[in-house]
């Protein structure tokens, strides 16, 4: 991997996750203002919201990123300009177009989504999703901006503008919540309303700060086109064809979560009442879609990172035949990726129940579906990279088969795992739908390009036994703790994650270092901080 990859790829994983904290953080407060029911209904206004922003923005951020790089890589930098200038008015058309669709059948869905459980009316539910659907006009907009920067390889603006978006969001979230319960003594309905239109306002915040980035490298794109070589003439409608093709496969890629959310959310009520347990329905579903999916994703921010960045430098080692090039970037991005998203995983499954304690207040049912559903960030991980890598070889299409796959398994197993392992099976459901999904992307990228798993399998285990340890380490001083620390109260628990997670991290950091794996995956930048502490 360049370290310029590496360079853009930390740029973006640094944003990405600063947003993930803020957008987990901000779940404590906002509990504590609006309940477990507040946040079940947030849920449910979300999951179809995630579907349609996905849909509205057509995998464009990665789309438009990919074919820059393309051009740019053959020198034809006005191409990529040329259809900058032009999908502006076209994602403008379908941000509103897709906020009119999901505006529109908000009554269905509340309906299809309101059965099986007791807390939430039909139309109570509508209204949360229309509240959120304004944000829809917006962010598709601000995808392609995303893109653009992303294939011209500067992935700050993208950085900021997400945490920017994120801030504003939740202030508005929490500010707007507030005032409805505290101030004006509103109902819960309204107050998650005005929680889910804060995506409207986080996405304007976003967007100012592109606009801004935008009008201060705009003289250095005019300069690029003075080396343009101008070769190629391409029309639009032919530009479009390449587009849509690049971007049908991220559309399934960047709904893959929610779509498999959206299973539970239409299956998991009537599957848990069918076996005696519509009471704790709705409170279960909240924990499961809200609660622990909120920490889950923080380790999935590497990878969402990974795959915004590898697209065009796979892109650019694909066009130029750089066979050395692309299977070097690709065992440093699978062992990269592996060596940060394991350990978090495994370590907040280790950590559940303090973890869960500090977010939420301590809950039997909530540690355990933190416990198992944790581990599955890798699965997610993996996912995303692969299904980015597939994109660059141009075999996009089997990432809409292998995901196509992988939901039909979730959708198959969903319902009857449910009924066996009550909530923690929908997440053995997920799991195996994203391995089935996972393993596919992993052949076809091995049948097309002759790439060897080789190296990567061994440095996988090496990495298992480093977790492992650090794993025994954690359980051993964790079990210790409990002996003074009771971590099903706050203060012990956040206690007990310092000292747990701290003395984790560096034991997994130094058998790293020890074994020089780390400074072969991060170069020489390890060994100057190797030499300086002494190591």
């Amino acid at each position: 991997m360049s370290s310029k990859l590496l360079k853009g790829t930390f740029i973006l994983t640094i944003g990405m996750v600063l947003s993930k904290v803020l957008g987990l953080l901000y779940v404590i407060p906002f509990e504590a203002i609006v309940g477990n029911k507040g946040t079940q209904l947030y849920s449910y206004g979300y999951v179809p919201y995630t579907i349609f922003i996905s849909i509205a923005t057509g995998g464009i951020p990665l789309a438009v990123s990919k074919f820059v790089a393309k051009y740019n890589a053959l020198g034809e930098y006005h191409v990529g300009q040329k259809l900058f200038r032009s999908s502006m008015k076209i994602m403008l058309l379908s941000g509103i177009v897709s906020f009119l669709i999901l505006f529109l059948i908000a009554p269905g869905l509340g309906e299809a989504m309101g059965k099986g459980q007791e807390n939430f009316t039909p139309d109570q539910i509508a209204t949360v999703i229309r509240a959120v659907s304004f944000a829809l006009i917006i962010v598709p907009f601000m995808s392609l901006i995303r893109g653009f920067f992303q294939g011209n390889e500067s992935m700050g603006p993208t950085s900021i503008s997400m945490v920017v978006e994120q801030i504003v969001r939740i202030i508005v979230l929490l500010g707007g919540a507030f005032v409805v319960m505290f101030v004006m003594d509103g109902n819960i309905v309204t107050a998650i309303s005005v929680a889910t239109f804060a995506a409207f306002v986080g996405a304007v915040g976003g967007l100012v700060v592109l606009l801004m980035h935008w009008k201060k490298v705009k003289p250095q794109l005019k300069k690029k086109g003075i080396t343009d070589q101008r070769a190629t003439s391409i029309s639009l409608k032919d530009m479009y064809k390449e587009i849509i093709l690049y971007s049908i496969p991220f559309v399934f890629v960047g709904i893959a979560m929610p779509l498999f959310q959206f299973v539970d959310t239409l299956t998991f009520n009537s599957a848990m009442a069918s076996i005696g347990l519509k009471s704790i329905a709705g409170d279960a579903f909240g924990i499961l879609n809200f609660n622990t999916q909120k920490l889950v994703i923080i380790p999935m921010s590497l990878a969402t990172a990974f795959a915004m960045t590898i697209v065009p430098s796979v892109t650019k080692a694909f066009i130029e035949r750089n066979t050395q090039m692309f299977t070097t970037q690709l065992n440093q991005a699978f062992q990269v990726l592996l060596f940060l998203t394991l350990p978090a995983a495994i370590g907040m499954s280790l950590l559940a129940k303090p973890i869960y304690t500090v977010f939420y207040g301590y809950d039997q049912l909530g540690v355990e579906v933190l416990q198992t559903y944790a581990p599955t960030a890798i699965l997610f991980a993996f996912f995303s990279v692969t299904a980015a890598v597939l994109q660059g070889i141009n075999q996009q299409k089997y990432t809409v088969l292998s995901l196509l796959i992988g939901f039909l398994a979730k959708l198959a197993l969903n319902i009857p795992l449910i009924r066996i392992f009550e909530t923690e099976g929908a997440i053995y459901a997920t799991s195996l739908g994203y391995l089935v999904a996972t393993l596919i992307n992993f052949f076809v990228i091995y049948y097309f390009t002759g790439y060897s798993y080789k190296l990567v399998f061994k440095r996988t285990v090496l990495m298992g036994i480093f977790t492992l340890v650090m794993g025994v380490v954690v359980v051993l001083l964790t079990s210790g703790l409990s002996m003074f620390l009771n971590p099903e109260h706050l203060f012990p628990a956040f206690i007990t994650i310092v000292i747990g997670a701290g003395i984790g991290a560096l034991v997994y950091f130094l058998l790293a270092v020890k074994s020089k794996l780390a400074y072969r995956l991060f170069g020489d930048r390890l060994l100057r901080l190797k030499s300086k502490i002494g190591l």
